[in-house]
């Protein structure tokens, strides 16, 4: 009998910058069959998200960094080719947290079936109906804790998250404003998703003088994705009692020393900052997704996929995270 090879992209060292096709390089490796409880998943999407290249450094996270050797970490989904599981047959559609690779093997109690026969794109689990759409909501709504009238400020509003977290913000009613990286981009978050205000970062010069004029009220929830000089531009702009959400920090990921200036304000506005994963509210993920799955049905949430075919093409395609290339949730297309 032919072995089945499993090509897989790696872990060789842990990059000081955007990784490098020497430090993600690629392997076939033979497909061992399940042992007694898992299951062998021919993968189909590979989610790409900018916590990766955070995992793939060895600074404390909230997973374990990826060990060096080990295929590159991911949520993925994708059809049951072998199971030694009673609860999981071939041909089952199942996500799980996976890697960068053709097959993974996973634990059948580390998987979630998935019904093709709704006729929901299966794409649509890892974005607006998975963990990008669960980030936004819980981020937002526990975190964020926005209220009717308020002020909103989203950066990197036009990517996964940023765009659900805004859209979410009008519909409870708060004054929604915007950060993106091109006039395109800014123009569809507010003539097709709503936002009240956008700036383009890029072009606006003096971040703290553009949120100002786009907040003349000032900012009550903060949803950052970035960090960096656009997070000391909105902590000077924040009012008494703000809220900041830190998703993510995306400037930093690939900087050695990231840096920040005006942390003061959080005492002298009495703000709250605060971090989250959306592995905090998994008891509470069938709500959220109930919400999200009513909201996207009547068409008060809009989203996008950026949807890149071939596993080869991994390495360059998560790199388009870092430069703001990508259009919507982006992750990788294996054919059947």
């Amino acid at each position: 009998m032919t072995e089945l090879m499993n090509r897989q992209y790696y872990l060789a060292s842990r990059p000081k910058a955007a990784p490098t096709p020497e430090e993600v390089p690629m392997r076939d490796v033979v497909l061992a069959p399940p042992a007694a409880g898992e299951v062998v998943i021919k993968n189909m999407f590979i989610s790409l998200d900018p916590a990766i290249r955070g995992w793939m450094s060895d600074a404390p996270n909230y997973i374990e960094p990826i060990a060096l050797g080990d295929a590159v970490h991911s949520s993925v989904i994708g059809r049951v080719h072998q199971s030694a599981s009673d609860d999981y047959a071939e041909g089952d559609v199942v996500m799980t947290f996976g890697a960068w690779e053709a097959y993974t093997t996973a634990p059948a109690a580390a998987l979630n079936k998935l019904d093709e026969s709704a006729g929901v794109p299966l794409s649509n689990f890892l974005s607006v109906l998975g963990p990008t759409g669960l980030t936004a909501y819980f981020g937002l709504l526990e975190v964020g804790k926005p209220q009717a009238g308020e002020t909103v400020l989203v950066s990197a509003a036009a990517g996964a998250v940023g765009s659900i977290v805004g859209q979410i913000a009008k519909l409870k009613g708060c004054r929604v404003v915007g950060m993106a990286g091109s006039d395109e981009k800014c123009a569809w978050i507010k003539d097709d998703l709503g936002f009240d205000e956008v700036i383009n970062y890029k072009t606006c010069g003096d971040f703290e003088a553009a949120v100002k004029a786009a907040c003349p009220e000032g900012v009550d929830v903060y949803f950052d994705n970035v960090g960096g000089d656009i997070l000391d531009a909105a902590l000077l702009c924040l009012n008494k009692h703000a809220r900041v959400a830190v998703c993510g920090w995306i400037s930093s990921y690939n900087a050695e020393v990231p840096h920040f200036k005006n942390l003061w304000q959080l005492v002298a506005e009495s703000i709250t900052i605060q971090g989250f994963v959306v592995l905090d509210y998994v008891e509470q993920f069938p709500q959220g997704i109930g919400q999200l799955v009513q909201w996207v049905m009547e068409g008060k949430l809009q989203f996008k996929e950026d949807i890149v075919d071939g596993l080869d093409n991994v390495l360059p395609t998560f790199l388009k995270l870092f430069d703001g290339s990508n259009e919507g949730k982006l992750m990788i297309r294996i054919s059947e």
